[in-house]
């Protein structure tokens, strides 16, 4: 395979794929790249659960039989999938495959990106190089193909997510997880989201073509979207599209489409958005702010965010970021910046990231209204809190539809599920 080469490509805004028809095209991508011995599969975590990655795996196991010999979920630093979720959202995949990723101490390097190349991609903001690292499986396994799979839709550090990101950040490790979020938020996550070339993929990128052309990947990337187009999301969610290649052209035809598909443009700012996380996915604040960064550009000034979040117990996925974010608190791009240039969290640079993420920079609130932290949790690193119980009996997804809504007087946005997409006005994403 060419490491250009896009080997099966079929979408378009109005296209419906249904799971048979996904499934079917998938295979017919395998038979043409010829016969396979020993397959690796890295399809998403449960925080993906909409990317059809359960279908595309299974369509796999189908394919391949028993020269499926591993999936690795692309954990990157979330927690491990439970048996419970991995048979939830890979039904018929047996679970003895699957393997967990341990990004602080399972990985290898494959090369350095050079500081120079660093540097000049984030105009200057970051001066080291990047270690491309990648699950020591992934190079030792003796595999002669390694399928990663999931769903192309934008994203706060890379842009538009999936493709060499799944390799280098979901089975990659601590080193170059936290060096690629830092290059993110110092290059700033509203010049970020939604755009298919960043400094981060340029990173990623070159990564993939200097130190991982000789692992046999394939990328099948799927695009989901509301069946509603018109940037109100409630009800079914649609296949879109699906890109199958060894290189960047299905990335980029894929993302076009994502940009098309998953950026929902609203006609104003909105004064009050509530988005609710799904308890079985959002157990984080880690994961949770996906709730802020997908709707700050679509938020007026002095504007007010509602989280819903009946499933957040913790701010990070695991100990350590946990505490870096109790410590620290959600305090902004310059006091992250000033904390990494001053020594004190240059060891964390994807914890200082994500205290830079995680904040407004004053432009508007943020209420957390969470299952499982304390007032005085949510109060010490920056957000007001609401009581959960209350508010969702009020604002909660069996009461609200997606979209515009009015409650006592008051005009409310609500998004389902904001892993879904970016919303935003058009001159504030023209503006970041």
């Amino acid at each position: 395979m060419r490491i250009d080469e896009c080997v099966y490509a079929r979408g378009s805004a109005a296209d419906s794929i249904s799971d048979e028809a996904l499934a079917q095209a998938f295979i017919e991508a395998l038979q043409s790249i010829g016969p396979r011995h020993r397959v690796l599969a890295l399809p998403p975590d449960g925080t993906r659960n909409h990317s059809k990655a359960g279908v595309l795996l299974k369509a796999a196991y189908d394919y391949y039989g028993d020269a499926l010999a591993a999936v690795m979920p692309a954990l990157g630093t979330h927690r491990p999938m439970s048996d419970a979720a991995i048979g939830a959202m890979y039904p018929g995949v047996p679970s003895g495959l699957f393997r967990p990723h341990d990004w602080r101490r399972d990985v290898v390097e494959l090369g350095r990106v050079p500081e120079s190349f660093v540097r000049e991609v984030s105009e200057g903001l970051c001066a080291f190089d990047w270690p491309a690292q990648v699950n020591r499986l992934v190079v030792n396994g003796g595999f002669d193909l390694v399928l990663s799979l999931g769903q192309v839709v934008p994203h706060e550090v890379v842009g538009m997510a999936n493709y060499t990101k799944n390799l280098f950040v979901g089975v990659g490790g601590k080193d170059g997880i936290d060096r690629s979020h830092w290059i993110g938020a110092a290059y700033g996550i509203e010049r970020t989201l939604g755009r298919v070339d960043t400094p981060v993929r340029a990173v990623l990128d070159y990564a993939q073509e200097r130190f991982a052309s000789a692992i046999p990947t394939l990328y099948a990337l799927t695009v989901v979207g509301p069946e509603d187009r018109s940037g109100v999301a409630d009800g079914d969610l649609v296949t879109r599209g699906l890109f199958v290649g060894a290189g960047r052209e299905a990335f980029s035809r894929a993302a076009a489409l994502s940009a098309e598909v998953n950026i929902l443009y609203l006609p104003k700012a909105a004064a009050k958005v509530v988005v609710y996380l799904d308890p079985d996915s959002f157990k984080s604040t880690w994961l949770g702010n996906k709730a802020i960064y997908r709707t700050r550009l679509a938020i007026a000034d002095a504007g007010e965010l509602l989280v819903l979040a009946p499933g957040v117990d913790s701010f990070g996925e695991d100990k350590a970021i946990d505490e870096t974010i109790r410590d620290y608190g959600y305090c902004g791009a310059a006091m992250a910046r000033e904390l990494v240039e001053s020594g004190e969290l240059a060891g964390d640079l994807a914890g200082a990231a994500h205290l830079a993420h995680g904040s407004t920079e004053g432009r508007f609130s943020v209420t957390y209204a969470s299952g499982g932290l304390g007032r005085a949790e949510i109060e010490d690193v920056g957000y007001r809190w609401a009581d959960c119980q209350e508010s969702m009996g009020r604002y909660g997804p069996d009461i609200l539809k997606d979209g515009w809504n009015v409650v006592g007087g008051e005009e409310i946005f609500f998004i389902r599920n904001p892993a879904l997409g970016l919303w935003a006005t058009r001159e504030r994403f023209a503006a970041s």
